[in-house]
């Protein structure tokens, strides 16, 4: 099953759950895309990368504090799972499904 699609998230974070829209495209081993609808607007990601189920992407927010979010997920079929470094305010769990 691909990884590419745009996939409806929920991050459950230190300041409560965040949805947003994350819209993947994989070419290889390289993944790139956006995610919208977060605190921090549109956001392009960066460092995609795609190992079989498994991605893994950055990206970063300036707003309300600059922080590089590191996130490592694994697709199931029309489910996605994983988790968000959240810099120095630790980590978030991240649910979703295709959109």
């Amino acid at each position: 099953m691909s990884v590419d699609g745009t996939w409806e998230l929920t991050l459950d974070t230190p300041m409560g759950a965040q949805k947003a829209t994350l819209t993947l495209t994989s070419d290889g081993d390289s993944l790139s895309g956006k995610l919208t609808g977060g605190p921090g607007g549109e956001l392009e990601i960066e460092d995609g990368k795609v190992d079989g189920n498994d991605i893994s992407y950055k990206f970063k927010i300036t707003s309300p504090m600059a922080i590089e979010v590191e996130v490592t997920a694994t697709v199931d079929g029309d489910s996605i799972s994983g988790s968000a470094k959240l810099g120095a305010f630790g980590n978030a769990k991240i649910t979703g499904n295709r959109a």
